[in-house]
């Protein structure tokens, strides 16, 4: 591999070809600030558009500074990056940036988390001169159901197009204009609703300012709870538990299961639950699903669908709605575990306490965004009103906790409630990627076979790769399955299956890295892999450690089939858990 020799702030060092100033900097522990880089090795993304130009530094023999992000070294090369020429010209860029910027920082929601202003402080920014420059208030906020956008926040570093475009592929922001009016968006004076977005949030969670953030709901879960004619409960998704403690300084992979309900109970919700448990529930009627399609396969019926495709995650379905909307009858009907969860609340567990399903709120704590639009959805609603009030992110629920001055790090460790709270570890595996899959094959393997399988760990199914493929044994029966999280690993997938080539039976998806675990509504982490990994062996170690491991032998499960169900993908389970797609192609606006 051919090296080049360089000397950065007279330290001298040999890095390979093509290496960057920024980088080779890095490598001698100098830290060079930087607004419109991000370097997302693990997911293969590496964003050094060279354009705020905070990173500049100076070159010897170089007349202009030069973005250390985008420059690359040379032989020879020598170099200072904090000389008073280039500490200056980073404070003149700054104070551009903010003389452009809304000076509304109190009340601001990423106040205290937002990159561009901790970079102000480390800069000693006090004024904000060039203010005859600007144009700000020209544009407006977009909301729409899971994501606000700022556009006067927007200061062009254009991370969320390179997450929008480059690794999920969705092609639904852009930058438009020049100078003080340039933004990313959708398209100038376009809604995010009139877009390709699908709501997974992964802009939100690389965006250094407000001007992408999620809709927040916590205040009207305070009016909720604070309402002594609502019975408001809440169902916890099980990412969440893999990453919330990280907002109260514990290592990633902390599971914070029992001490995460004990504080919902402080909280004051009247029954804590688990998605875990419509995690199961999913199981049956998807892995009932599978095995329908499968068995008219083999009988030889020309009609069937496969591969089967899974419908957990909700920024995947918009994915397909939008964009391949001639494959609308391939995925499972089965509804998301927070939709399943939804209904079977308003319906059975309604009718067991007593409540009209007016007066009972539905909460949810998700690892994406993209729940607070699927809980919006009109198929999930009865009479106007939705099985799912509304959704909160993992940090949405940190900030809450904090807000009521609980610490979670001192919390003691309580239970689920009843029926709703008790999950199987299938349920737990949801979580992570390939878990939705691993949970159905548990279930689908006995069934078929009418075996009891000895090994429930299918490891093959496991990983970080962004496309896997796997085999797995129905006791001669050889079920081929595909496994992809990110949706520019999906959209691979799926053009074999629209060009009738893939071999694959079941193929699971998630539109987030990692899948849940990387939701945009969890802590962020940057598209560290390392971090994801963490969160997934957490999901695994509690999978592990559950008495019951398979979803169909989950006791309460078996006892809602029983007692108000009948059985899987009965009329009364496809009414209640069941769903149908939407051909959304013809109202999506997509950039010229």
């Amino acid at each position: 591999m051919e090296t080049v020799k360089l000397t950065v702030d007279n330290k001298k060092i040999e890095v390979p070809k093509g290496t960057t100033i920024y980088k080779a900097a890095r490598k001698l522990g100098i830290d060079i600030p930087v607004l419109c880089y991000m370097d997302l090795a693990d997911l293969n993304i590496e964003h050094k558009p060279g354009g705020c130009r905070i990173c500049s530094v100076e070159v010897e023999g170089r007349r202009n500074l030069a973005p250390s992000c985008s420059t690359e070294v040379f032989d020879g090369m020598v170099v200072k990056t904090h000389s008073m020429r280039v500490l200056n010209a980073r404070k003149t860029v700054m104070e551009l940036i903010l003389s452009d910027h809304p000076k509304d920082c109190l009340i601001c929601p990423k106040s205290g988390n937002c990159d561009l202003q901790n970079l102000a402080i480390k800069l000693g920014i006090r004024e904000t001169p060039y203010q005859e420059f600007s144009e700000m208030s020209t544009y407006r906020k977009d909301f729409s159901p899971s994501i606000i956008r700022d556009m006067d926040k927007c200061i062009m570093c254009r991370r969320c197009e390179t997450m929008c475009n480059e690794f999920q592929t969705v092609g639904a922001l852009s930058a438009v204009n020049r100078g003080f009016n340039s933004v990313v968006a959708p398209a100038f004076e376009m809604d995010l609703e009139d877009s390709p977005c699908t709501y997974c949030g992964q802009c939100v969670a690389v965006c250094p300012t407000g001007a992408l953030t999620e809709v927040d709901h916590t205040n009207q879960l305070i009016e909720d709870l604070s309402n002594p004619a609502k019975t408001v409960i809440v169902q916890t998704a099980p990412a969440v538990r893999a990453a919330l403690g990280e907002e109260f300084g514990m290592e990633p992979g902390t599971l914070v299961t029992g001490k995460m309900v004990t504080a919902l109970r402080r909280l004051g919700f009247n029954y804590i639950f688990d998605t875990d448990f419509a995690a199961d529930l999913t199981i049956m009627e998807e892995g009932t699903e599978l095995l329908d399609r499968l068995n008219r396969h083999l009988k030889g019926d020309k009609d069937v669908k496969l591969p089967i495709l899974t419908s957990c995650c909700p920024g995947w379905v918009n994915f397909f709605e939008q964009q391949f909307t001639d494959l609308l009858d391939v995925p499972s009907t089965a509804r998301s575990p927070q939709q399943m969860f939804g209904a079977i609340a308003k319906t059975f567990f309604a009718d067991r306490i007593k409540v009209a399903r007016e007066d009972l709120v539905v909460v949810s704590i998700m690892p994406c965004l993209a729940k607070k639009y699927e809980c919006q959805r009109d198929e999930f609603k009865v009479n106007g009103n939705p099985d799912v009030d509304y959704s909160i992110s993992t940090r949405e629920l940190a900030h809450l906790i904090k807000r009521a001055n609980m610490d979670l790090n001192n919390m003691p460790e309580e239970d689920f409630d009843q029926p709703l709270g008790e999950s199987s570890g299938a349920g737990v595996i949801f979580g992570a990627t390939g878990g939705v899959i691993e949970a159905a094959v548990r279930t689908a393997y006995e069934i078929y076979t009418k075996k009891k399988l000895d090994r429930v760990d299918f490891k093959q199914l496991r990983g970080m790769e962004g496309i896997r493929h796997a085999n797995v044994d129905f006791n001669g029966l050889e079920v081929n399955i595909g496994i992809a999280h990110g949706l520019g690993n999906a959209r691979k997938l799926l053009e074999d299956v629209r060009n009738g080539i893939s071999q694959f039976h079941a193929i699971e998806i998630m539109a987030c890295p990692g899948g849940c675990i990387g939701g945009g509504g969890q802590p962020l982490h940057h598209g560290n892999l390392s971090i994801l990994q963490k969160r997934m062996e957490a999901i695994y170690r509690e999978d592990a450690g559950k008495p019951i491991r398979k979803s169909h032998e989950n006791p309460y499960i078996i006892k809602l089939y029983e007692e108000f169900l009948g059985k899987p993908m009965s009329e009364k389970a496809h009414h209640l858990l069941h769903t149908h797609y939407i051909d959304k192609s013809k109202k999506i606006i997509y950039m010229k």
